[in-house]
């Protein structure tokens, strides 16, 4: 039964879906029309808010940019490559390379996003090089499923920017606690859940027929071999060169930044984008050790990043006509109108799944949102932390079939989006049906 639901979405991703940057743009035509249509905005205006939108998220889009491309240096590591390593040796039969995958995915994203989209990405490659049998598409469908918990974990943006004091909806709704929201015990069994469930269910997704089974091709990883003048540059016996492999200069710069760090927690700082992506970039310094081979590292990761540094842009601009044409208003306004105190997390969640496919950054999802979800639950007394976290849930259950944050994990791969898509779209409806059950218990529990 489960397999025919598989091959029924595998078949169907593979007929009819585009590559992620087409479609970025088929996004943008369509809600161009829903703001003709729907909200009456003149075309015009459509174009101008969209042509003015349309670079407004550079620094976020930077910030997202370096978060990966960090946490890919750090997943790298020759320290951390050679645990990997000693992990996947244990390994040997398909299916339990499957559950490693997805909790390896699962963790590193709950630790932090950037870094568990590449480990499990990366665990996941060297499973399906090391075991016979390994279903490679499905082995990075399921390490990349592990994105979903990261709206539970340290990197979740809706509930650490709420935490913090001076956030733009702080009078609405004053500071929320991280002890109410991620680290609430309903949410932290949530994540439990998913956790242990997740795994046995992408194992049951494995091919039984040989014949339907994709493995690995290691050709398509082997780089041909190319040596600039840099390469001979760092094999010869220079001043400069041993400057570039120098131990004490990544040793030294590394403990100052981790310093600093120690520093500002100690006097109650608290974690933003940016601090994290301070704290990838020493740790990888330091495991490291080089200034040469962190950027030869370095220059890897970007390769990851480039799709979504073109596409970034697209989903700025399609907020921009959204909050513009006042589309989010529509569509939150309609869910909000048939919620009670009990059934609103209910409908954020379902509302924040809608949203999501057009603006798939948490930060800039809550920027059109956050403000009407903050005011419903002020209305009808729900816990603005629920509220909160429904939306964050939305976000993170929609990421499974989101184009857009599966990109590392097809630059990684070599596949395709059709290649993968059909499996995270049966794990999106066992996930929903997970946090659908566990903000309306939450809900009713509350009062």
């Amino acid at each position: 039964m489960l397999n025919s639901v598989v091959s029924f979405f595998t078949e169907l991703m593979r007929r009819f879906l585009p590559d992620p940057f087409v479609f970025a743009i088929g996004l943008t035509l369509l809600t161009m029309l829903l703001s003709y249509v729907v909200e009456g905005l003149a075309p015009i205006h459509i174009l101008e808010s969209w042509g003015e939108g349309f670079w407004s998220l550079l620094a976020f889009t930077t910030q997202m940019a370096v978060i990966l491309v960090m946490g890919y240096v750090v997943a790298t590591a020759p320290f951390v490559d050679r645990m990997l390593d000693k992990l996947v040796s244990r390994i040997k039969s398909p299916r339990a390379a499957v559950v490693v995958a997805t909790v390896v995915g699962g963790v590193g994203c709950y630790l932090n996003w950037g870094f568990g989209l590449v480990i499990g990405g990366l665990v996941a490659r060297k499973l399906a090089m090391s075991i016979k049998g390994v279903h490679y598409p499905l082995i990075i469908a399921a390490a990349y499923s592990g994105f979903t918990l990261y709206g539970f974990g340290f990197s979740a943006t809706i509930p650490v920017l709420i935490s913090t004091k001076g956030h733009q909806l702080q009078e609405q709704m004053g500071v929320i606690s991280l002890s109410e929201t991620i680290f609430s015990l309903p949410m932290m069994l949530t994540a439990l859940i998913v956790l242990i469930t997740m795994p046995i269910l992408n194992a049951f997704l494995h091919p039984k027929n040989p014949d339907d089974i994709i493995e690995i091709d290691p050709a398509c990883f082997v780089d041909k071999p190319h040596k600039s003048e840099a390469h001979h540059l760092l094999a010869e016996n220079t001043f400069a060169t041993r400057l570039n492999n120098s131990k004490i200069l990544s040793g030294l710069i590394g403990v100052l930044g981790i310093a600093y760090l120690v520093m500002f927690v100690y006097k109650g700082g608290s974690f933003d984008l940016n601090k994290i992506n301070f704290l990838l970039l020493f740790l990888g310094v330091l495991l490291l050790r080089t200034p040469a081979e962190y950027m030869s590292k370095l220059n890897e990761g970007v390769k990851t990043v480039s799709g979504i540094i073109l596409q970034f842009p697209f989903y700025a601009g399609i907020i921009a006509i959204m909050h513009a044409s006042g589309l989010v208003d529509t569509i939150s306004a309609a869910f909000i109108s048939i919620s009670t105190t009990q059934t609103l997390p209910f409908w954020g969640v379902i509302s924040s799944f809608i949203i999501n496919f057009f603006a798939p950054s948490a930060g800039g999802h809550w920027a059109i949102q956050g403000p009407f979800m903050v005011e419903a639950a002020r209305e009808l007394s729900t816990s603005q932390a629920q509220t909160a976290m429904s939306v964050m849930l939305g976000n993170a259950w929609n990421d499974l079939i989101q184009p857009f944050w599966i990109l590392p994990a097809l630059a990684m791969s070599r596949l395709k989006l059709k290649d993968i898509m059909g499996y995270t779209v049966v794990i999106m409806l066992w996930v929903g049906a997970i946090y659908i059950s566990s903000v309306l218990i939450w809900s009713y529990m509350s009062h």
